[in-house]
């Protein structure tokens, strides 16, 4: 038993060497684990903002697009219903089918691309969902095509009772089943989003506060050592654990300025820039389907229902544009096309439907189809700054961790080195 208790008196004696390899061990044990820590973390926080980057918001992207392209489809069926065969707005007519062309080869690349970019058998279904329907809605439209070209020619704005009837089919399967499956989409991308953001800032407090726990005890008792070191040998500063401090240091703060920074970035980016965009391109659908509400208004005989689907998709704009429209240039314009769709309405109301096609079809200044696309022109280019905002702000976040996730490694081995070199010739004394 006494032999024990010399041992131990022994091992804690000031004067032995023990004690300094026991603070030398506990200053690698630390270095060691700020190392692990924080290069798994960065390596886990990079990977986290390639998958927002890569997967997550073009996820959500490629579903708003998806439902302004479906909005718009609509919309251009509309548009050629309406022109019917008349000579004098065969321009529209072509114009219209183009669009729709153009909207259906988008429509199959972005439910493609959602394939590839969805998670989860319930997100797949909803696409194979869209499919589906996609391929009934097209069915409905060239029977109303064909059914309006076999009929004998009607006015412009009128259409046979059979084309009626399929048009009737061909939009309902659309307000019905695309958009709310497409709506349905677009949630589940901004969910997907959401989480992402969430994981990442998860993994940006776990880095912050494991570097600046592990970071700072490193700094702690290498200072410690330092002190302990100038008491037993008199000398005033060790130049190797002098720079073994500064590096760990360093490589603290530079840890948390970079993981804090590019979360900010990133933050900004979605808040500033991905968040309007997706509200942009929400409302441009809105914008298209109101604009088809003319349409389809004159191709009802002046049903109420599309009057009031007017109204309120109307006030849904004017109220999203005073929120991201600083100069107002958004709201004027819709407003603009508001008063041409009224001038429909009045025009349709007192029996002069003719007149009311050539004011949605016409393209010069006070025209629905100049109006809009005046409209439009302002909507599109403040989706595109906001989407090339969020793309840039994406790619500097990203640049910001280049590199951080091996950094810790010669950094801290380095000082681990300059630790053990510092205390290597005070243990040589004791030889």
């Amino acid at each position: 038993m006494s032999a024990v208790v010399m041992a131990t008196r022994k091992l804690f004696r000031p004067e032995t060497p023990v004690r300094l390899r026991l603070w030398t061990a506990l200053v690698i044990g630390v270095a060691v684990a700020l190392l692990a820590a924080s290069g798994l973390l960065l390596s886990q926080l990079r990977g986290q903002v390639r998958v927002i980057g890569g997967e997550a918001a073009p996820q959500a992207a490629t579903a708003a697009d998806l439902y302004f392209a479906l909005s718009d489809l609509d919309a251009q069926v509309a548009r050629m219903v309406l022109v019917g065969d008349a000579a004098e707005l065969s321009g529209s007519q072509l114009d219209a089918l183009g669009t729709y062309q153009q909207r259906s080869r988008q429509i199959d690349e972005d439910l493609q691309r959602s394939l590839t970019t969805v998670t989860g058998h319930a997100d797949r279904a909803i696409v194979l969902e869209l499919m589906h329907d996609l391929a009934v809605y097209r069915r409905w439209v060239w029977q109303t095509l064909t059914a309006q070209s076999q009929a004998p020619p009607q006015p412009p704005g009128r259409l046979p009772p059979d084309a009626l009837g399929y048009y009737t089919q061909a939009t309902n399967v659309l307000h019905l089943r695309l958009l709310p499956a497409s709506d349905r989409l677009r949630d589940a991308g901004e969910s997907r989003l959401d989480r992402a953001y969430a994981a990442k800032a998860t993994t940006e407090a776990w880095t912050v506060g494991l570097a600046v726990l592990l970071g700072g005890g490193l700094v702690v008792l290498l200072l410690i050592l330092q002190v302990f070191l100038a008491r037993r040998f008199r000398r005033l500063l060790n130049p190797a654990l002098a720079l073994a401090t500064v590096l760990a240091l360093g490589l603290t703060a530079g840890v948390c300025l970079v993981v804090v920074g590019q979360g900010q970035r990133l933050s900004a980016a979605r808040n500033d820039h991905l968040t309007p965009y997706l509200t942009l391109s929400r409302a441009r659908a809105l914008s298209y389907d109101a604009a088809a509400d003319t349409s389809r208004y004159l191709l009802s005989g002046n049903l109420a229902l599309y009057q009031q689907d007017f109204t309120g998709k109307s006030a849904q704009l004017i109220d999203v544009a005073g929120q991201l429209d600083a100069d107002g240039q958004v709201r004027d314009r819709w407003l603009g096309y508001q008063r041409d769709h009224q001038r429909v309405v009045a025009l349709a109301g007192s029996g002069r439907t003719r007149a009311a096609v050539d004011v949605v079809t016409g393209i010069r200044r006070g025209d629905a189809a100049f109006d809009f696309s005046y409209f439009d022109a302002a909507v599109g280019a403040a989706a595109t700054a906001r989407k090339a905002g969020f793309d840039t702000a994406l790619r500097d976040g990203e640049r910001l961790l280049t590199g951080w996730p091996l950094i810790p490694l010669p950094v801290l081995g380095v000082a681990m080195l300059l630790v053990l070199l510092g205390v290597r010739a005070r243990l040589a004394e004791y030889r």
